[in-house]
């Protein structure tokens, strides 16, 4: 039996395939994605200061470099995303209460979206932060992984439910 669900976009005649994108018109496109990174107070003692200088360099602004690096190699960890120009990637972090919330905004102008380099941008971030800081708290979480906003292409713009 072949399954072509018309909702999966990545599936025809019940195989995985890269979407045919070379009609879509070419549109500005952004999105917002987070994760949230439960360190624990010991850890964020040490983050008071905004940054931990350890072994492996600074935490914060690493995770930044490693998620802008992901974001740029979404296409090569995904088998289905696009390469795409990325034309902006700015990822914020946020310390609260017993740890951390990143934020990561990918925008191009291209056929496809970016939500998936978004979310990549800031899974690895995240997992960048966890690596830095293991050696304090093995316990760390990583969870809310999440599409927070998106704009442009043929389905429109979508922000979560708050």
């Amino acid at each position: 039996m072949k399954l072509n669900p018309p909702d999966l976009t990545h599936v025809r005649d019940g195989k995985p395939t890269l979407v045919d994108v070379a009609d879509k018109p070419s549109t500005r496109r952004c999105a917002v994605a987070e994760a949230v990174v439960e360190l624990g107070a010991e850890v964020m003692a040490r983050l008071s200061n905004n940054d931990i200088q350890g072994p492996k360099g600074p935490v914060f602004q690493t995770a930044i470099i490693a998620g802008t690096m992901a974001v740029k190699q979404t296409s090569t960890l995904i088998p289905f995303c696009h390469p795409l120009p990325i034309e902006s990637c700015e990822i914020l972090i946020t310390a609260a209460g017993s740890g951390v919330t990143l934020r990561c905004q990918v925008c191009t102008t291209g056929k496809t979206g970016v939500e998936m380099e978004a979310m990549t941008g800031a899974s690895v971030a995240a997992l960048t932060i966890y690596d830095m800081t293991k050696a304090i708290n093995k316990g760390i979480v990583i969870h809310s992984v999440r599409l927070l906003s998106k704009t442009g292409g043929k389905s429109g713009d979508y922000r979560c439910a708050p």
